[in-house]
């Protein structure tokens, strides 16, 4: 029988994988493939943490299929080349991967598409990114009308689930395998094993069971204090478990929960699924959000860009310790709590007027979970110039989003050693403290720990005027 190529991207797991499942149902053998693209290597908000994970989730591929007698081509170089290479070595008839809304990733699959065999399957989402369109055919641009038409669909099931067979087709010796990279090591800071089989274990964590963690998501998801959320992000990022299978999840969750505010906790836990399926829809239909705010009456804002208070927002040197908590959680862990996202890049767009383009790209160059998607909307959102975004007038107060989500600075501390002896009183307004408590704490303002590198009010004034007038 001819063979097939499994074209591995975002989907490196071997449980409910579309592309995987077309591969084999061809008939013969099934040559995995991942290709190290050089143009998304050397791309300029390429994340080390990133890769690392990456390059641990395929080594933990490859274990699984060696496991059931199959193996990991890699190859390195242009895609479209090297699987034609690998097209003429093996003999394959057809290509298989999943879909991707990504620009970049839409350009490269045509060209290939022109020249080889290649079948795109859905995957990616739980609901296909190119299908969910209003009455007259044009794509959502508000959510919870979306979020209507996405639970207006049939449901995924757990009968949808495939599970691939105990053996896998041998892959010919004689075509030959890169070694996956060992560098960029991943950090011992990142709290992310990568692979299938840790991505199962946190979601069974999450929401196998009646109580779980899921049903309190609701009331504990913003609290930066409590691991109150998945942390699953970087798992869904690379595909290592199914947005389906988190999906089927979550409605599961519903289905047993004990009482009304248990069952708003795993509906609150499947919005955020469907919001960044939303956020794939918006790059799919709008592939010009990476470069523009989707409102073009808000392109004009008249930034000010100033790179000292950038780079003090890049290291955690605001004094702001709900934002330098959130910063320096980023660089250490290469995640952040979504609640201390939202404060950061608040405080970088609406206190210091900075284009929101520079904390999306530093973002994506530090996170795990880093998705061209859900970052991007995430920025356009808080920054007020998004689809569906949060008014512009909207501006977060990092002291009172402190105070509320982390109220006796368990975070701050954890994330801000400067400050782990000032008082609770004090913690996110250290520059109050009387000067004998600054001795009393370790923390002398200004010395220890910087004065606030903006005064919120005044800047508040200032974000408005800029907005009114772009």
């Amino acid at each position: 029988m001819t063979p097939a190529i499994w074209w591995v991207r975002r989907d490196l797991r071997l449980n409910d994988n579309d592309a995987l499942r077309a591969a084999l149902g061809h008939g013969g053998c099934v040559v995995p493939v991942f290709v190290l693209d050089p143009t998304l290597l050397a791309a300029p908000d390429v994340s080390a943490k990133r890769l690392a994970f990456l390059f641990g989730g395929l080594r933990a591929l490859d274990a699984d299929l060696r496991a059931r007698g199959s193996r990991l081509i890699v190859r390195r170089g242009d895609p479209a080349i090297e699987l034609a290479r690998l097209v003429a070595e093996g003999g394959a008839e057809t290509l298989y991967a999943e879909a991707d809304p990504w620009p970049y990733g839409r350009q490269r699959d045509a060209a290939i598409a022109a020249q080889l065999p290649l079948r795109l399957l859905s995957g990616l989402t739980a609901q296909p990114f190119d299908l969910i369109r209003k009455a007259d055919g044009k794509p959502y641009t508000v959510f919870t009308p979306f979020s209507r038409a996405w639970k207006a669909l049939p449901l995924p099931t757990p009968a949808q689930f495939w599970a691939p067979p105990g053996w896998l087709p041998t892959v010919p010796d004689h075509l030959q395998s890169l070694p996956i990279p060992d560098e960029p090591a991943l950090p011992s800071g990142v709290p992310f094993p990568p692979g299938e089989a840790e991505a199962l274990r946190r979601l069974r964590a999450f929401a196998g069971g009646a109580p779980a963690p899921i049903h309190d998501y609701a009331d504990d998801r913003n609290r930066m204090d409590l691991d109150g959320t998945s942390q699953l992000s970087p798992y869904l990022r690379f595909g290592m478990v199914s947005a389906r299978r988190a999906v089927v999840a979550a409605l599961h969750a519903m289905e047993v929960a004990s009482d009304a505010p248990a069952r708003r906790g795993a509906e609150t836990w499947l919005n955020e699924l469907i919001w960044r399926e939303f956020y794939m829809m918006v790059l799919y239909h709008h592939p010009d959000v990476l470069e523009h705010a989707f409102q073009a009456n808000l392109r004009g804002i008249s930034w000010r860009n100033d790179e000292v208070e950038f780079a003090g927002w890049c290291a955690g040197r605001t004094g702001y310790p709900a934002v330098d908590a959130a910063m320096r959680q980023l660089v250490t862990t290469g995640w952040m709590h979504n609640r201390a996202r939202m404060i950061a890049a608040s405080f970088l767009v609406k206190d210091l007027l900075v284009d929101w383009r520079w904390g999306e790209r530093f973002f994506m160059q530090h996170l795990v979970d880093g998705d061209p998607a859900a970052n991007n909307g995430g920025w356009q959102w808080t920054s007020g110039v998004g689809t569906d975004a949060a008014p512009y007038f909207r501006v977060f107060n990092p002291i009172l989003q402190g105070t509320k989500f982390d109220r006796e600075g368990v975070y701050v501390r954890r994330y801000v050693p400067e400050l782990v002896n000032v008082p609770t009183k004090f913690i996110h307004e250290p520059w109050k403290m009387p000067p004998e408590v600054q001795r009393g704490a370790g923390c002398v303002i200004g010395r220890n720990y910087p004065l606030p590198i903006v005064d919120h009010a005044l800047a508040r004034e200032r974000v408005l005027v800029a907005y009114k007038g772009s």
